[in-house]
């Protein structure tokens, strides 16, 4: 009996042996902890000006994060203001195979300033290479190291100042010349009136440094006064580079129409020029009725809702209907026309583009 028993317990250890022995084995992909790539960059203190806004002014360079295995995560590069443990960054995803970013000045300006940081005043920023798995898991997402860099945005757009009789000679009040990338070129337009053409040039406003006429075209700060050809909207451009001022009669906006009150389809309501926000604007008082923008006082360039495709949001001056105001009150109406690319022909410097629609806004006060 005891011999039985012996052969059978190891009968059965064998069986279970060869059983363990046929199971097959299996393969299985176990994902690693992500290891984070690294982050460098070419400067952690870039030097932005105006004066260079095409040069580079940093690149940063990434490389591939590890997950143990063959992954397509998704490459972001991550920017945020230190100490907010990049609670609400600002994200730059990058291509496929792509691990370098490179900025000119300008647009990296242009990056610190969408962040709301204050213009003049150095800023530390937080930067680090993301890499996912998921655009909504945090599972398989992973960071590199982060570098910290010291940058001060500048304010892009300048201003000088244009104080003269047409305004009392009066720098704080005076109309502005807008120079869109700070290079010293500045335009604008300047609506002289009748008896009060003379004026002269300010960087700020006020009358510490004033540049006035020097000779035909020219202009320096012991200049004398300069006079406008005539009365009306002058479209003058300013190169404090070259200390030269062109000045020519420019293309202006105004409403006509039976809604404008004092107008009645035969008398323009004259816009100003606003050197800021490149519009012509001005407030309106209305009564029920329809109006049009229209330039130069003629009908040959008339602005009103595109007849197919109306929008809302922009006036054709070709195929179009009226505007419409519906109840009386003061409106501030406003147009947005491009003037004409001068850069290679003088000519058109001053001249609205006609064949561009222009962006409007007629708001009840």
């Amino acid at each position: 009996m005891k011999k039985f028993i012996t052969k059978f317990l190891a009968f059965s250890c064998l069986a279970i042996v060869v059983l363990a022995s046929c199971k097959k084995d299996e393969v299985r992909t176990v994902a690693q902890p992500a290891k984070g790539g690294s982050l460098t960059v070419s400067t952690t203190t870039p030097a932005l000006t105006k004066s260079n806004l095409s040069a580079n002014a940093i690149t940063l360079t990434g490389t591939a994060q590890s997950y143990g295995y063959s992954a397509a995560p998704t490459y972001t590069f991550q920017i945020a203001v230190k100490g907010t443990n990049f609670a609400t960054p600002t994200e730059v995803t990058l291509p496929v195979g792509v691990f370098t970013k490179s900025y000119n000045v300008q647009d990296f300006n242009n990056l610190l300033l969408s962040m709301n940081l204050p213009t003049g005043t150095p800023a530390q920023l937080e930067m680090r290479l993301k890499s996912s798995l998921s655009s909504s898991a945090t599972e398989g997402t992973a960071y590199s190291n982060v570098v910290t860099v010291t940058a001060t945005p500048f304010a892009l757009v300048s201003y000088i100042y244009v104080p003269g009789a047409y305004q009392g000679w009066n720098p704080p009040t005076a109309d502005s010349l807008q120079s869109p990338t700070g290079n010293g070129v500045y335009t604008g337009i300047i609506n002289f009136t009748a008896g009060n053409l003379e004026f002269k040039i300010t960087p700020q406003k006020k009358w510490d440094v004033a540049y006035g006429t020097t000779g035909s075209g020219t202009i320096g700060t012991s200049g004398g006064n300069i006079k406008a050809p005539a009365a009306g909207q002058y479209y003058l451009k300013v190169d404090l580079n070259a200390g030269t001022l062109v000045m020519v009669p420019a293309d202006y906006m105004s409403v006509i129409g039976n809604a404008p009150v004092g107008s009645n389809w035969s008398a323009d309501i004259d816009l100003k020029y606003n050197n800021g926000t490149l519009a012509w604007e001005g407030v309106v008082p209305m009564v029920a009725g329809e109006f049009k923008f229209r330039m130069n006082h003629a009908w040959d360039n008339s602005y009103g809702i595109p007849k197919t495709g109306a929008d809302g949001t922009f006036l054709n001056n070709t195929d179009n209907n009226n505007l419409p105001i519906s109840a009386a009150g003061n409106y501030k109406v406003s147009i947005t026309t491009v003037y004409s690319d001068f850069s290679t022909d003088i000519s058109k410097l001053g001249k609205i583009d006609r064949s561009l629609t222009a962006k409007y806004t007629v708001v009840k006060q």
